[in-house]
């Protein structure tokens, strides 16, 4: 599961706003609004929430579980590859 914490940190690194997460991920602003307020894990329907984590990944963004191996250890949000980063020259 991910936290609502990781979701707006996932948004930040993207800099986008909730509407266009909205729209890339194919739910309702209202979704993703309630998916943020949520206090913890993200709650919500299962098939919005799977929506939600692929839109961010098509873009690059690596949402990691207590249960992922970082060097650091933790949830967390990053980018998936260096070359993803916003205003990387081609």
């Amino acid at each position: 599961m991910i936290t609502a914490s990781q979701l707006r940190a996932a948004r930040a690194l993207l800099d986008i706003d909730q509407k266009t997460l909205a729209e890339m991920a194919s739910v309702s602003l209202p979704t993703i609004q309630r998916m943020e307020a949520s206090q913890g894990n993200v709650r919500g329907v299962v098939d919005s929430l799977m929506k939600v984590i692929n839109a961010l990944n098509r873009a690059g963004v690596e949402l990691l579980s207590e249960h992922v191996r970082s060097n650091d250890g933790g949830r967390g949000v990053r980018f998936r590859h260096p070359d993803t980063l916003p205003g990387k020259p081609d």
